[in-house]
């Protein structure tokens, strides 16, 4: 599975990003789909995850009620709406698929995309 993620840019704190991940294959349904984010010096984190058929979410206490992931299995596309944003959600945001489960550890997750990068000024 190749994994392309767009949608980062520089914004202000308050703003509002829309983050997308667009898959290669047909067994996108086969996956739980994962944002994960690195900030410049730090190790990578999680912030979200979908079940296969989006009916579990897990978020991070920090992007928590900020945050929504959704996916559109028609369109093989996961999406991370980023809303509030604050200078330390500045990161580069990578998606990732996993096909053992959903859940926190980045080990979990077989694919990974490339990274888009949040800038988030104060």
């Amino acid at each position: 599975v190749q994994l392309q993620a767009s949608g980062g840019g520089l914004v202000q704190a308050g703003d509002s990003l829309r983050l997308s991940c667009a898959a290669s294959e047909r067994t996108f349904t086969g996956h739980s789909m994962g944002w994960f984010r690195q900030p410049q010096g730090k190790e990578r984190e999680f912030v979200t995850v979908t079940s296969r058929n989006g009916g579990v979410t897990l978020y991070a206490d920090s992007v928590k009620g900020r945050f929504t992931i959704s996916r559109d299995n028609a369109k093989n596309t996961v999406y991370l709406q980023m809303n509030s944003l604050k200078p330390e959600d500045t990161a580069v945001y990578f998606c990732a698929a996993s096909r053992k489960g959903y859940g926190r550890s980045w080990q979990l997750y077989d694919y990974w995309g490339q990274g888009t990068q949040v800038t988030v000024s104060s």
